[in-house]
């Protein structure tokens, strides 16, 4: 696991890497292709049982040189980090950890036991608290409907929606929230339906980028407040937003962060 700079987490974890979305804004993406471990996109799934190494062939020596632990060996092709299940296990004091801030571990594409060992993975270090989220909330519901998603109270459900139309997870047996970002239309949430709603704006320095108003978003935000919904805005809406709020549920307390649980 990794320490982050996203700031309604402590931690990102990865069993999971890789995603076939394509996005045009996906830093993900990015990331993945610069620290390409030199193995290339096959489009294909991939799973390791042990870390691979970066290498590159030494035209010179004429040979393959293998270099230090490859974090993406087949850049952003989907794989299966096996070896990694064991970390959250290793951080005894509890942490609220991002599962899969490089992939989406609901895509249609993600092997069925991929999930389920992920989730194993989570029972084992119960002391923690799991966010997941997926552009893919059809598979949470196909999941929650086939009673193989968890209903534990340390694991939370989330739906990126970056347009009103966008469709979303919510059940009345898990917890769950929306991340609005990147915000790409003016908003209207669906207030009584989740339990947490996170906004960002998009980062980076893409060509059509999109640089929203806050007039897009005041309105959910203020509905969500009505509806005593929590709002946690990113450190992108500074200079868009009047006013930053930090709201997280009580049971997502950040642990190392110093961030204050409240509704």
């Amino acid at each position: 696991m990794n320490k982050t700079k996203i700031e309604w987490a402590d931690y990102t974890w990865n069993p999971v890497t890789g995603c076939l979305h394509g996005c045009p804004y996906c830093y993900a993406r990015g990331v993945a292709t610069r620290f390409n471990g030199g193995y290339g996109e096959r489009g294909e799934i991939h799973v390791l049982d042990e870390p691979q190494r970066d290498h590159w062939r030494d035209e010179d020596a004429g040979k393959v040189v293998e270099g230090p632990k490859a974090a993406y060996p087949y850049g952003f092709d989907p794989t299966f980090h096996r070896y990694k299940l064991d970390e959250p296990g290793r951080k005894a004091k509890g942490a609220v950890i991002f599962v899969g801030s490089m992939t989406d571990l609901f895509g249609d594409w993600v092997p069925q036991e991929w999930i389920e060992a992920v989730f194993w993975a989570c029972q084992q270090a119960p002391q923690h608290t799991y966010l997941f989220l997926t552009k893919n909330p059809g598979r949470l519901m196909d999941l929650a409907e086939a009673g193989k998603l968890p209903t534990f109270d340390n694991f939370w459900y989330g739906s990126t929606t970056t347009t009103p139309d966008t469709p979303f997870f919510w059940s009345g047996l898990h917890h769950t929230f929306v991340s609005v970002e990147p915000i790409l239309a003016p908003f209207i949430m669906a207030t009584n339906k989740v339990e947490w709603a996170i906004f960002g704006a998009e980062t980076g320095n893409r060509r059509d980028k999109v640089r929203p108003t806050w007039g897009w978003i005041e309105g959910a935000v203020n509905d969500l407040g009505l509806a005593g919904v929590p709002v946690f805005m990113k450190d992108s809406l500074k200079g868009i937003a009047p006013f930053m709020l930090r709201q997280t549920p009580p049971q997502v307390a950040l642990q190392t962060k110093g961030g204050a649980a409240h509704a």
